[in-house]
């Protein structure tokens, strides 16, 4: 119960939600960090994903090195970077791009390739040509497959984007680490509460995007299927 109080007392302070320090701040800082690893990932996994399904061409490659991308150690690959580069925002989005890469790309692959082939064929059958077929069919189809893959990345990175403080940038990783550093719990703790409901939001972000973007009777058949 005291330490519920403490961190009432805490929100509650006019001081936390003021200045380059306070809460907005570092929730814009940790917003667009994440933002832009995010939107750079899907702009090297989704042109790639569609790619590798369209073609077939290099799936098992595609998916080779997702699954090493989704094995690295993320704040490994931040210091490798640091020692490679310096301090600085290039090294979290190094880092955050190998985290996020790996679902995106594998289930646009995954995506595409799922498309039946009888609807593909139609396609051809009517005159379409491979780019046509690709972008009227195959990524409308895919479309369920890639939003779960950006969901879910997404997720992984407004997380991880807490170790940008690590390295001297700010973010919502600056109340967890300089709670560690002061010994002050109630500071911590606040800081993973405030990552805990920015992830909350992007799932619900998501799940609007999912009744924005997809199709009715597609979004009926992936209910269907999970």
């Amino acid at each position: 119960m005291e330490i519920l109080n403490d961190l009432f007392a805490w929100f509650a302070d006019p001081a936390q939600w003021t200045g380059s320090s306070g809460i907005p701040a570092r929730m814009g800082e940790h917003v667009y960090y994440s933002l832009l690893g995010l939107l750079w990932s899907a702009a090297i996994a989704i042109p790639l994903g569609l790619l590798t399904g369209h073609t077939g061409v290099g799936g098992f490659l595609t998916a080779s090195l997702a699954n090493l991308a989704r094995a690295l150690p993320t704040i490994g690959v931040l210091f490798l970077i640091v020692l490679a580069a310096g301090i600085g925002l290039v090294p979290v989005l190094c880092a955050l791009v190998a985290l996020a890469v790996p679902p995106i790309l594998v289930n646009t692959h995954e995506g595409v390739r799922g498309v039946e082939p009888r609807l593909r064929d139609a396609a051809f059958g009517m005159g379409m040509r491979g780019h046509q077929v690709l972008l009227r069919l195959e990524l409308p189809v895919a479309v369920p497959l890639i939003l779960l893959g950006a969901r879910t990345a997404a997720v992984q990175v407004v997380a991880t984007a807490t170790i940008a403080a690590y390295v001297g940038v700010g973010g919502l990783g600056r109340y967890i680490v300089d709670g560690q550093a002061r010994q002050d719990l109630t500071m911590m703790l606040a800081g993973s509460l405030l990552v805990v409901l920015l992830a909350v939001l992007t799932t619900l972000l998501f799940a609007g995007l999912r009744r924005l973007l997809v199709a009715p009777g597609l979004r009926a058949e992936a209910a269907a299927v999970r």
